[in-house]
């Protein structure tokens, strides 16, 4: 147990460098994207300006890099082996979908129209709960691989966790996010929220499905796997740090003048992820779920999509709104809340019922329900 307490100690050390300095980047590229709105205000106007459908085309392009190599890594053959343990799934799903969204909500609410309200305007208040809404109607479908590898997740079982959700996305963002964003009284057209999942979304998971199924039937999982990914992980830095740039630009202004409400808007963000967390991991602990599936069923609740949701923030809200800078917050917060619930994984493992445990006890009664 010491032995694996002195790793969970250093385990952003075994983090690739820009996954382990996530903020540090979202920081440089704040002040980057300020300086550059400042400078050259009226070439950031124009490309502000180049849209179609509300939706600003340059801005689309970079997330599309974003989100295609994550969509590109997804095996959804991997679904028909989902029913051997589907407890970690069922967590997952009704924390995701049934909890996450509504209580992120709250939390938003609570904060930045009451608490916070001698320190934001009701308006701009407005717009930071609909990005807050965008979050937590968005698990993670990337990091979640990250987490699952630091606390010594199964990596089958996570992949499964993470094309469910892409799939359950397809048909559930839409409603829950007009639902939430309707009942605080923030007017949004249905017809462009289910254009921006199109754009967003069912585009870059049918390109990644389709390429996947080509690449590796004429070049083979071994190339796909070792050679294609590595290639694209560049990519999807320089189209995460390059959409932080573009927004920050727009953003100078507000950001400047209210520096502030960065660090409100993260407070809810934070209460928000701890409390997901626990209602995930408490709940597989008393579900006695082994913990190689508990951690990533957690982990994926905890973390955000914020691909997804600064995009469609962007498209509902503009670059502009407050909604779009409040997705940004989340990606600033998102690291280091993350490893510090990946060290208090590993060092509530014992919590958890071994696998080898469960076998024993299975074979010494004779019986097994094959569901955990």
């Amino acid at each position: 147990m010491e032995k694996n307490d002195q790793s969970t100690d250093n385990v952003s050390a075994k983090l690739p460098i820009f996954e382990r300095y996530l903020s540090v980047w979202v920081i440089l590229c704040i002040i980057g994207g300020i300086i550059l709105g400042k400078v050259f205000p009226q070439a950031i106007n124009f490309l502000s300006r180049i849209e179609i459908a509300q939706v600003n085309i340059p801005v689309a392009i970079l997330i599309w890099l974003m989100i295609y190599p994550m969509m590109v890594q997804i095996d959804f053959s991997s679904i028909i082996r989902v029913g051997k343990r589907p407890k970690g799934l069922i967590v997952t799903l009704v924390v995701n979908w049934l909890i996450k969204p509504f209580t992120m909500a709250i939390f938003a609410v609570i904060f930045l129209k009451y608490l916070f309200s001698a320190f934001i305007n009701p308006a701009l208040a407005t717009e930071y709960i609909a990005g807050a809404i965008l979050l937590g109607a968005a698990p993670c479908t990337a990091m979640v691989f990250v987490w699952s590898y630091l606390t010594k997740g199964n990596p089958a079982h996570t992949l499964v966790q993470v094309a469910v959700n892409d799939l359950v996305i397809l048909v559930a963002f839409v409603p829950i996010v007009k639902f939430l964003l309707g009942v605080n009284q923030i007017i949004v057209p249905y017809d462009t929220l289910i254009y921006s999942t199109i754009f967003f979304v069912v585009i870059p998971l049918a390109g990644g499905y389709i390429s996947r199924q080509q690449l590796i039937k004429h070049m083979g999982i071994e190339w796909f796997e070792n050679v294609f990914l590595k290639i694209l992980k560049p990519v999807t830095i320089m189209g995460l740090l390059s959409t932080l740039i573009l927004l920050f630009a727009f953003q100078g202004n507000i950001i400047i003048k209210n520096p502030l409400h960065i660090f409100l808007i993260a407070i809810p963000l934070t209460i928000q992820t701890y409390f997901i967390f626990a209602v995930g991991y408490l709940w597989a602990k008393k579900w006695r779920i082994e913990h190689a599936i508990a951690s990533p069923a957690a982990m994926i609740g905890a973390s955000n999509f914020f691909e997804l949701a600064v995009a469609v923030a962007i498209a509902l809200f503009g670059l502009k709104s407050g909604a779009a800078l409040a997705t940004v917050v989340g990606v600033l917060t998102e690291v280091p809340i993350m490893l510090s619930l990946v060290n208090f994984s590993n060092k509530t493992r014992h919590w958890f019922v071994k696998e080898e445990t469960r076998t024993k006890i299975k074979n010494a009664l004779g019986k097994g329900h094959g569901c955990y």
